[in-house]
């Protein structure tokens, strides 16, 4: 595509090498917000800028749209090149960074998406295979390039309050700058979209759970296995609990997970956890409505997708209290302190043993989940754009 041909028009770019699933939580959001701003939007240029992983897989193909494929991984020293150069030569007047790794040396006016400060908060060997010195000269990186993008942004999104109030705590950042965008729900799990007709068919669910080797009560947590998540808090609970239930842990296999698997050998829990490894959607829905309760028990969560998706498919949650999750879940969880495992315990055991409890759970889920739309994220993050757009510096 030349732009040449629709010179008025202002060119955005957006960072979408995590675009699709190749970023997991990130990648969602990427595309999401792409998605529904861009398809519709004929008002603006777009230089979309993909990785050569995922660009096949970016299906938009609009006049007002160009691909750019940058060989650069995120994170490296070489994005801090390649990026700016681009950027540059594509004559950006707007760029949309959807995590912190802004170029240090990047011209052009941009706002930059701040999902949380972790690797702030939680610096530790443990959340890394890099070894002392190499992890902290990635800290210090880290701390460079987040501190340099949220001085030279011209707005900074936040996916919550939490996350708001963590940046101006620790980066004295002023909070007229920072704009609130919550995450959505996905369609499909608010009943919009593909499965928006699914009735629970209790045969098909049983033969979903024989596949993973659940037949027995269980609670169910899915994501990723980092250290902040505190999974072997929740296993060491979990040990104390009756043995009629089990723990479905849902998430792809790497190095976190081998050493949580490590983690259960040492509890002698391997007859009480199940570990499913990635899940494809319809499967993920049938763990999802026959769980006890999905179990979140995380230290820090800038927002915690997870558990509105558990809710949306009528699963009763239990959550840590720290982080953004009061504020995401409101009163439609239960709620237990992460560094207290008699409290998890005693919410474990009332799921199990008060059924009404649970019913009262689900219905207030399904309110909780429609406050979270992603067509709502999109319209602010668009609403961003003008403004900065407006406010172009000449």
């Amino acid at each position: 595509m030349n732009f040449n041909c629709q010179k008025n028009k202002k060119i955005i770019g957006i960072d979408a090498r995590f675009y699709g699933s190749i970023g997991k939580g990130l990648g969602r959001y990427t595309q999401e917000i792409i998605d529904r701003i861009v398809k519709n939007e004929h008002d603006c240029n777009y230089v979309i800028f993909l990785s050569p992983e995922n660009h096949q897989s970016f299906l938009l193909k609009q006049s007002n749209i160009k691909k750019i494929i940058i060989k650069s991984r995120w994170y490296t020293f070489s994005e801090q090149f390649e990026l700016p150069y681009y950027i540059y030569k594509e004559k950006i007047d707007l760029m949309h960074f959807p995590h912190f790794n802004v170029p240090l040396i990047c011209t052009a006016d941009f706002i930059v998406t701040i999902h949380d400060l972790i690797l702030t908060k939680f610096p530790t060997l443990r959340a890394t295979k890099l070894g002392p010195l190499k992890y902290l000269f990635k800290n210090l990186g880290y701390r460079l390039v987040i501190s340099s993008a949220l001085i030279r942004a011209q707005l900074i999104l936040a996916v919550s309050e939490f996350t708001r109030n963590d940046i101006v705590s620790h980066f004295k950042v002023s909070p007229d700058k920072i704009i609130v965008s919550y995450e959505g729900v996905a369609d499909l799990y608010k009943g919009h979209g593909n499965y928006s007709q699914l009735e629970q068919d209790n045969e098909k669910e049983r033969k979903a759970l024989l596949c993973y080797n659940v037949s027995k009560p269980y609670f169910l947590y899915v994501g990723n296995a980092y250290p902040h998540k505190n999974l072997e808090g929740l296993l060491r609970v979990f040990n104390q609990l009756e043995s009629g239930v089990v723990l479905v842990l849902v998430g792809k296999e790497d190095y976190f997970y081998r050493r949580v698997k490590e983690y259960v050998t040492k509890l002698n829990l391997q007859d009480r956890v199940i570990f499913s490894g990635f899940v494809e959607d319809h499967h993920l829905i049938a763990l999802y409505r026959n769980a006890l309760a999905y179990v979140f028990p995380s230290f820090y969560e800038g927002f915690g997708l997870p558990p509105l998706e558990a809710m949306a498919w009528g699963c009763p949650v239990i959550s840590s209290c720290k982080g953004s999750m009061p504020e995401v879940l409101g009163d439609a969880a239960i709620y237990f302190d992460p560094n207290d495992d008699k409290s998890l315990l005693e919410k474990l055991k009332l799921i199990i043993n008060n059924k009404e409890v649970c019913r009262e759970l689900i219905r207030k889920g399904k309110l909780q989940v429609q406050k979270y739309s992603w067509q709502d994220c999109a319209q602010i993050t668009k609403n961003v754009y003008i403004k900065c757009l407006k406010n172009k510096r000449k």
